[in-house]
């Protein structure tokens, strides 16, 4: 069988903790979940000039999340909320990855933070801080494990990702507090939360282009396993 190469962007940390230099970070569970299902995980370091080198050898791309933000400068937004923090140089590299794999019609997997850069490049807004702007919202951050589910979200009947999970609700892990505000019309919602948040984006006719806002790669449920198998599957050559 043949393995498909799947490359998983990585973090990027300055100096202290790890090591006293700047170093790159990505939780086990993300190569791990992408090894279980089929695939070659390949962690990316942030070289943008490299973005198309990269893409000649992958047969699918994961973004995963961080704890940073989207520059709202991306989506238009001249205000700038306190809680924002910013890694440029990966979000530079990683909306590369991303606009060149959609050219391509390469396999796209947004997980947390790459869901919303996925939404973004595809042409979205985000809310820039989820207390400031949803009435009464859910602990999004949430308080126990991220390896524990955080609240329920609700299946778009008829998406992928409803075809995917086989389900119509989902308890999922939490850890964000922006949020996707605003698709074009051809990018679908595919979950959302009791409190109106959106928690998955897809879009139509691409061989796979679907972000969650949830961490699949911790298999809290079998729809999380679902999830990488149907990607791994889109993925090969």
């Amino acid at each position: 069988m043949t393995f498909p190469t799947i490359g998983i962007t990585l973090d990027s940390e300055e100096p202290g903790g790890y090591s006293a230099f700047p170093w790159y970070a990505l939780r086990r569970n993300y190569c791990d979940a992408v090894g279980r299902a089929g695939g070659l995980p390949l962690p990316l370091p942030h070289h943008p000039e490299f973005a198309g080198d990269y893409l000649d050898r992958l047969d699918g791309l994961i973004v995963t999340g961080g704890a940073f933000d989207v520059n709202p400068t991306l989506f238009g937004a001249t205000v700038h909320h306190d809680r924002v923090r910013l890694k440029e140089r990966r979000t530079q590299f990683e909306l590369a990855m991303i606009t060149g794999a959609l050219e391509r019609n390469l396999p796209i997997f947004g997980i947390c933070g790459g869901e919303q850069l996925l939404a973004v490049a595809l042409g979205g807004t985000l809310i820039q801080h989820i207390p400031d702007e949803i009435p009464a919202p859910l602990a999004h951050e949430q308080s126990n494990p991220r390896n524990q589910a955080g609240h329920e979200i609700t299946i778009t009947e008829g998406s992928r990702l409803a075809a995917i999970a086989n389900c119509r609700t989902l308890a999922v892990n939490s850890s964000h507090h922006q949020a996707v505000k605003t698709l074009p019309e051809e990018v679908i919602v595919n979950a959302i939360a009791t409190d109106g948040v959106i928690e998955g984006i897809e879009v139509p006719g691409r061989r796979f282009c679907l972000g969650v806002q949830w961490h699949p790669e911790f298999a809290i449920n079998p729809a999380d396993t679902a999830l990488f198998h149907a990607f791994i599957e889109a993925s090969r050559p």
